[in-house]
């Protein structure tokens, strides 16, 4: 059997000695003729087209991303799109500040054409939740963007979205990761030149219009336009978008909302894939508020915003009134603040609806259950990953049965309408700043509003801890990381006994206290969830797009010092956890 090494020194001659390849390419791949490691990981294996798409390092090879492999995904997709007969509905395209973005973005729409199916693209970097608007708006079968959302510069990636505005999910994820693999050769890809596409329609160049339906939806949201009218002279917000795509959107928003004071970081304003002020364009590093956190402390700033690359995500940090300093929120804070202004606000005018429902994760924080009991909503809870909570949105709307309230997700990501069926930053932003200044009109900060939360609801905190393992070898060990813990699940976690074992590759939950087997509920996917006794909990799970095994983690504390021990104590009992596993 052709080992690893072998495979990839074949495909690598492969590609140096084939005309489908142009030289600057070629040129590329000779320059590293001798390092063997590097022409492995470059060749080992095709760059996988999974359940959302692609996501790489940048760079020529099979496993990189490259004109090469974004053309083959999308004569994939075409594939799909064609034998689904919705060629003539189209599909939108945006993409990001990265680099390689455009010219992405240019080269998947010139294979559309190719195929004879019209693409609509951005004529500039716009969020990605706007191009979920856009697909919807414009009545596409399916929508790409072009974006690694908050990876490390060297990376890039491809989303698939459906004619529902979510990314792909069951059964079509699967059906075009089929037509992406049965194209054998690169040779099999269609493009077309940029001039013809154009003239014959079927490259066509979304502009402005799109931009001003998008606000106006975001805008329909407002729950109290005579507070924004009251507060938004005065409240100061201080914003980075991290040499991203929220920039402009996101200062439109705020502008038009009635917020005169907004800030914006002079050294992270404008587009930059380099993202040179930062070591990881995250808004869950605290070190990319550093920059922010000092305009804030100059302006006085009531609230501290940051928006990822692709502006799907939302940071966010308050001020203290008691000590001035800035205090972080994680995604789950946030996203508890934004539920629970639109649930009660909602409520206090009489438009909370019987069948609401909010949905979430599995792996995201649990005050959300404590919230919806309270306002009498249905609370979903679904697989990692925000296009299961979009997918939602559309079962709603075809069963007729509930009503979207609100989305949301730890990794700092949430949806306040069903404008979009991707999260949203933009309209996050929106929210809380509205729920800011509806608070600040009661005489609260955002701080001291979620401190009334944790009273109020318990003292939940979450935390995660991550095992990376890179390279060709890094994959294989995470699986059997899962495989080991999936075999021999542990009784204790620390100090917290597991009263349920959840197997969601297996589809059962196995309740430890008595036995008893039943079914997860959700489609299968390579996840291992424990219910711990006292409302704890710890969820395993691979990372869908970096080398890295994550482990999740949350505790309910009965005041702030109980919840900070007791997650303190679960984490060092989930690492110890892993630490046994790796040796």
């Amino acid at each position: 059997m052709e080992g690893l090494e072998e495979r990839a020194a074949r495909e690598y001659e492969a590609w140096l000695g084939s005309p489908v390849f142009d030289q600057e390419t070629k040129k590329e791949l000779e320059a590293l003729r001798g390092d063997e490691q590097e022409i492995t990981d470059r060749f080992y294996r095709e760059l996988e087209f999974g359940t959302g798409g692609l996501r790489g390092v940048l760079g020529a090879g099979t496993n990189r991303m490259n004109v090469y492999t974004v053309r083959k995904a999308t004569q994939g997709l075409a594939n799909y799109i064609n034998r689904e007969k919705a060629g003539e509905r189209g599909a939108a395209i945006a993409f990001d500040s990265r680099h390689g973005s455009p010219e992405f973005a240019r080269e998947a729409a010139l294979c559309l054409a190719a195929n004879g199916i019209r693409a609509y693209v951005f004529e500039s970097l716009r969020p990605t939740p706007e191009l979920s608007f856009a697909l919807r708006e414009l009545g596409c079968a399916a929508g790409i963007v072009v974006t690694a959302s908050h990876n490390p510069p060297e990376y890039n990636g491809y989303k698939v979205y459906w004619e529902d505005g979510a990314q792909i999910t069951a059964p079509r994820d699967k059906e075009i990761i089929r037509e992406v693999n049965g194209i054998a050769d690169y040779s099999q890809v269609r493009t077309m030149d940029f001039q013809e596409a154009k003239s014959r329609g079927l490259y066509q160049e979304i502009g402005p219009e799109i931009d001003s339906r998008y606000m106006e939806e975001l805008k329909k949201l407002v729950l109290h336009k005579e507070i924004l009218a009251e507060q938004g002279r005065d409240m100061k917000i201080v914003y980075t978008p991290l040499h991203g795509t929220g920039n402009l959107p996101v200062r439109r928003i705020l502008r038009e909302l009635g917020f005169e004071q907004v800030f914006v970081v002079p050294e992270q304003e404008h587009p930059d894939g380099d993202f040179p002020t930062v070591s990881y364009p995250n808004p869950e590093d605290p070190e990319a508020f550093a920059l922010a956190l000092g305009l804030a402390g100059q302006v006085e700033a009531d609230v501290v915003l940051a928006t990822d690359p692709d502006a799907d995500r939302l940071g966010i940090y308050a001020r203290d009134r008691d000590t001035g300093v800035y205090r972080p929120f994680t995604g789950n804070m946030s996203g508890m603040i934004i539920m629970e202004y639109i649930l009660s606000q909602k409520k206090e005018l009489g438009r909370l609806p019987p069948d609401g429902a909010v949905v979430t994760t599995i792996v995201s924080g649990k005050m959300s259950r404590a919230i919806a009991e309270a306002y009498g909503v249905e609370r979903i809870e679904t697989l990692t990953g925000f296009k299961y909570i979009g997918e939602q949105i559309k079962f709603f709307e075809q069963n007729g049965d509930r009503r979207f309230l609100f989305g949301y997700e730890e990794s700092y990501g949430c949806l306040t309408g069903t404008h979009a069926r991707d999260k949203d930053a933009v309209a996050a932003v929106a929210m809380l700043c509205e729920a800011a200044a509806y608070y600040r009109s009661k005489g609260l900060t955002l701080c001291e509003q979620m401190d009334l939360l944790f009273e109020k609801y318990g003292y939940f905190r979450e935390g995660l801890s991550t095992v990376t393992m890179k390279g060709v070898e890094g994959a294989g060990k995470i699986q059997s990381l899962l495989e080991e813990l999936r075999r021999n699940p542990p009784e204790r976690i620390g100090e917290y006994k597991v009263e349920k074992f959840r197997d969601y590759e297996k589809g059962t939950v196995l309740d430890c206290r008595t036995g008893e087997t039943a079914g997860a509920g959700l489609p299968r996917s390579n996840v291992l969830y424990f219910d711990l006794e006292r409302g704890a909990w710890c969820c395993v799970r691979p990372s869908g797009t970096e080398p890295k095994m994550k482990i999740y983690m949350g505790v309910r504390g009965d005041s702030k010092e109980d919840g900070d021990r007791q997650l303190e104590s679960l984490a060092r009992a989930a690492a110890g956890l892993a630490g046994e596993l790796m040796c």
